[in-house]
């Protein structure tokens, strides 16, 4: 157990902010979808919403293992209220520029925070079976449990 270690905590992904079963038109469509959760869940503006869609056209935010993580501009910080997660599953997959994203996880963060945010989600993607469950699942518990911080490390 490293105190260092990023945590995705139950403040940043809450329950109501994952969504299992989504369809989407397209990468667009998404997208969109990610900013509407963000705004539901009261951690971001609408403006922050559009940011999503001008952040994906100037850099890709698909992150591989059929994950995407869209996220706002610098520039739109000011329009997030609070450091969350949106977490949305399209079982189907929607074309990102030529791949497959089945997870999208947005981001709202107003700071650095989502760096440690990053770092976690990297660990859980970097292991292939854990990133399947996530494209796969059909439990919002699964998904909580998968991104949540663990105490225990198996590995050392």
């Amino acid at each position: 157990m490293s105190p260092e270690a990023p945590e995705v905590a139950t403040e940043i992904l809450s329950a109501d902010a994952v969504r299992l079963g989504l369809t989407a038109r397209d990468k667009e469509d998404a997208l969109r979808q990610c900013g509407a959760v963000l705004v539901e869940i009261g951690a971001a503006d609408p403006a922050y919403a559009e940011a999503i869609l001008e952040r994906e056209r100037s850099v890709s935010t698909y992150m591989g293992e059929g994950v995407a993580i869209p996220h706002g501009t610098d520039e739109s910080r000011d329009h997030i209220k609070r450091g969350a997660l949106a977490f949305l599953q399209f079982p189907d997959g929607v074309d990102w520029n030529g791949k497959t994203a089945h997870v999208c996880i947005a981001i709202a963060s107003r700071s650095d925070e989502h760096i440690g945010i990053l770092q976690s989600l990297a660990m859980v993607l970097s292991d292939k079976e854990s990133a399947r469950r996530l494209r796969e699942t059909t439990s919002v518990d699964e998904v909580l449990e998968l991104l949540a911080p663990t105490d225990e490390e198996d590995d050392d």
